[in-house]
């Protein structure tokens, strides 16, 4: 895969973005007013996007080789509870502060690997491994919770989404922060190229010299890591943990991943393209709300979109 074929197709992408994001704005400015612009909405949409930024990172990785991580949700909301549990059994202890997110990094690592490793070494599909393992954890987040919602965190969790830096939401800095790390692994690093060549023909880059088995497994444990991260945002927005949180947002990381200009048979794609599809949603969501749209019919929307896309990029192709 050469350079031109790599970037070009993400150019146009990023363009029309762009372009999509002006239209929208100036439809709901048109529609709403000042309601789209204000300071409220603003807030509202600031305080979304972490979070869905982060599971959509941790989607689109993996997306980017050829596969897909049907757990990311459920992944992090075992890093939730986990790391819940010990900071409601021993609140304002630094050291157990310290030992539940280390805790939950741990849990991340784990569903990482035995996704990793179910793909990589046993020779399951992607799909079906995380749909396995999808399963396997919600059952367990139900089973050992019972169901019950987790709750009362150190201010230092809460900070996470009612902190602000020069006005901008601490929530937000973070997933930036992560997005331009990921940006610097994927393009600048040899991690990334060989992620790109797995994606684009993973016969050939084993042939190649890379250890794929080994990329598969980084690839997957990141992608676990980005969810971990989601679930210390999802804490701090709720001041709690629960199994069943986020259950719609599978959906919107698919979408946001594939609306980013990332293939879902894998190759190309980049991470400010996946920031830009974040963006165009949130500000469809938000200004369909605030019209009184109704949540199912968004979602619904969005399964439509989903499929033209795909449908209209399979055409192409």
């Amino acid at each position: 895969m050469n350079t031109l074929t790599r970037y070009l197709p993400g150019d146009r992408i990023i363009r029309l973005q762009i372009l999509i994001i002006v239209a929208v704005a100036l439809l709901f400015s048109f529609t709403l007013g000042g309601r789209f612009f204000s300071v409220g909405n603003f807030q509202s949409i600031s305080s979304q996007l972490p979070i869905l930024g982060m599971l959509a990172l941790g989607m689109g990785i993996t997306m980017l080789t050829g596969g897909i991580n049907l757990s990311v949700i459920a992944g992090a909301n075992a890093c939730s509870l986990v790391m819940a549990a010990i900071l409601v059994a021993h609140p304002n202890q630094p050291l157990y502060f310290a030992l539940a997110l280390l805790a939950g990094i741990a849990v991340a690592v784990v569903i990482g690997l035995l996704n990793g490793s179910l793909i990589a070494y046993i020779g399951v599909s992607p799909i079906l491994a995380s749909l396995g393992t999808m399963t396997l954890i919600a059952g367990l987040n139900i089973l050992l919770t019972g169901g019950t919602v987790i709750s009362g965190f150190p201010a230092a969790i809460q900070y996470l989404s009612s902190g602000n830096l020069l006005g901008i939401p601490i929530a937000l800095l973070l997933f930036l922060l992560v997005a331009f790390l990921l940006w610097v692994v994927l393009e600048h690093t040899t991690l990334g190229r060989s992620l790109y060549l797995m994606g684009s023909n993973e016969q050939a880059t084993r042939f190649s010299g890379v250890s794929t088995h080994r990329v598969t497994l980084v690839v997957y444990v990141l992608s676990a890591l980005f969810g971990w991260a989601a679930a210390l945002l999802m804490m701090s927005k709720f001041n709690s943990a629960k199994a069943g949180y986020g259950d719609s947002y599978l959906l919107v990381t698919i979408l946001a991943s594939v609306l980013g200009g990332i293939n879902p048979d894998g190759g190309f794609g980049r991470v400010i393209g996946l920031v830009l599809a974040l963006v165009v949603l949130q500000m469809l969501e938000s200004g369909l709300n605030l019209m009184g749209v109704s949540s199912y019919l968004t979602m619904a929307l969005w399964g439509g979109v989903l499929i033209l896309f795909i449908a209209l990029q399979n055409r192409q192709s």
